[in-house]
């Protein structure tokens, strides 16, 4: 981990939060607000016109470029000098994948971008490759088939089925196969490439966990939410939960892929046997509600990332929390 000296705790940051028009990159931004810290944020999006430019001190919004070219890491480059950047936090996994890719490039500015363990980063890519590691791993893995036809699909896994995105997060593009029209259907209207896996636990055993990795193994104990997703796939109800399970799953999970920095794990129960549906090694849609129970990531990535200290493992305040609409009107 490299240490940015130029500033001393206390002292006002400068902080890049990008896709702030989008739910993670909001929830960033909500997260260092309660967090109190002496910072002034600047918002990074494709959309000018997007609601959290607002909650920002400053706004930039991205070039009308291909994000491969070398004007949009031109761009990049001179915001974060221009700027005086002290830290960036992605808000979006596209701009993780790019700043992990381009790491050489932003190696001679000052500026430290809280990214994860690279091999991470590319891993939690394709689902397909994910759970083919877990099962190398030893770890309990998702049934899955790739290039099978229903009847096939249904002799190895039984019924019902989902089929999912090899690439993505969240819950689009998942579909539950009940019969083979379904299958038929879906097959058909998936644009991209896809994979079937069995059907494990039910929606009441759903889990988000977050944990902090200090990238050696280590990492701050978990907080674990019991969730209900929305239609979107992010978690629109939150209940904390003790579930030991679970803990110990996550400290595996951690000696295993050694994580860095915000970790996101989802998690189905069946029985007593924990199976990871997907890792995000990044912000997720849970970083603001895991703030409010006292597991500020955002705050966290700051004291790590930029003042080199790890932090401390907080108290987490039981309780429930909600997602929900609210109108925000400029006149």
């Amino acid at each position: 981990m490299t240490t940015n000296t130029q500033r001393q705790p206390g002292e006002t940051i400068t902080v890049v939060v990008t896709a702030v028009g989008a739910l993670i990159g909001q929830g960033i931004i909500a997260s260092l607000r309660r967090a109190g810290l002496p910072a002034r944020v600047i918002g990074v999006d494709r959309d000018p016109r997007g609601i959290g430019r607002y909650w920002c001190d400053d706004f930039f919004a991205k070039p009308v470029v291909e994000e491969d070219s070398a004007e949009y890491l031109a761009f990049w480059k001179d915001l974060l000098v221009r700027e005086d950047v002290d830290l960036v936090l992605p808000g979006l996994e596209l701009d993780v994948l790019f700043f992990s890719r381009n790491r050489a490039s932003f190696a001679d500015i000052r500026t430290r971008i809280v990214l994860n363990d690279p091999a991470v980063i590319e891993l939690a890519q394709d689902k397909w490759d994910f759970g083919e590691e877990l099962q190398r791993l030893g770890l309990p893995a998702i049934p899955a088939r790739l290039n099978l036809g229903w009847e096939e699909c249904v002799r190895d896994l039984g019924t019902p089925l989902l089929l999912k995105p090899r690439q993505g997060n969240g819950s689009r593009g998942i579909a539950v196969l009940r019969d083979e029209d379904d299958f038929n259907y879906w097959s058909r209207k998936s644009r991209d490439a896809f994979l079937i896996q069995k059907f494990i636990g039910s929606d009441e055993q759903e889990f988000t966990v977050g944990s902090f990795g200090f990238g050696d193994g280590t990492a701050l104990a978990p907080i674990i939410f019991r969730r209900k997703l929305s239609v979107a796939g992010n978690t629109q109800y939150a209940e904390v939960v003790d579930h030991p399970v679970l803990v110990a799953a996550v400290e595996k999970m951690a000696t295993l892929f050694k994580p860095l920095g915000p970790t996101n794990y989802q998690f189905r129960m069946e029985d007593e046997t924990p199976y990871l549906l997907e890792i995000n090694p990044r912000f997720s849609s849970s970083t603001s509600l895991r703030a409010a129970f006292g597991y500020n990531e955002a705050a966290m990535s700051v004291e790590f990332y930029l003042h080199g200290r790890k932090p401390q493992m907080p108290d987490i305040l039981p309780g429930r929390g909600w997602r929900y609409y609210e109108d925000y009107v400029v006149t």
